[in-house]
């Protein structure tokens, strides 16, 4: 799977471990950035990362900020993207199996490393739950979205 992934200085660490472990997970991982611990503006990296997921330049989108809900913000504001802020695993699954999430966001100063990596395991292996009634409350959230949101090629 191709996951684009971004962060902030506050979730540089994480996201440098997150990396390695994708990767040698077998996933190839587009990094957006950041490349330090240096203050940045999370937009600058956030933005550009789901705009691949958006594009369909990527499958998925892990975003790494101090607490994750800047990220999930910027992602959320984009077409056809669908991001949730999860602090365990059983949020995780949850965002997947019942939202169809693809873009998870983490909180860097809340969590620490075992408990992310755990989030992102569940996160990563679990499916949506694609029965009538999961589909059916995607669907109005979807709708709402093409309701107030610009698709990308009229940007």
């Amino acid at each position: 799977m191709i996951i684009a992934i971004a962060c902030d200085h506050a979730g540089f660490d994480l996201k440098e471990e997150v990396k390695k472990l994708l990767e040698q997970q077998g996933h190839e991982v587009i990094d957006f950035g950041t490349t330090s611990t240096e203050a940045c503006d999370l937009p600058d990296t956030v933005y550009p990362a789901a705009l691949a997921v958006a594009r369909g330049q990527a499958e998925r989108g892990i975003f790494i900020d101090g607490v994750g809900y800047g990220s999930a913000m910027i992602a959320n504001r984009i077409l056809g993207l669908s991001a949730a802020v999860c602090q365990d695993p059983f949020c995780a699954m949850l965002a997947r199996a019942h939202s169809n999430t693809n873009v998870l966001c983490l909180g860097a100063k809340i969590i620490g490393s075992a408990l992310a990596i755990e989030t992102i395991r569940v996160w990563m292996s679990t499916d949506f739950l694609s029965d009538e009634k999961y589909q059916r409350r995607v669907g109005k959230v979807d709708d709402i979205a093409r309701r107030h949101l610009k698709p990308l090629e009229e940007i």
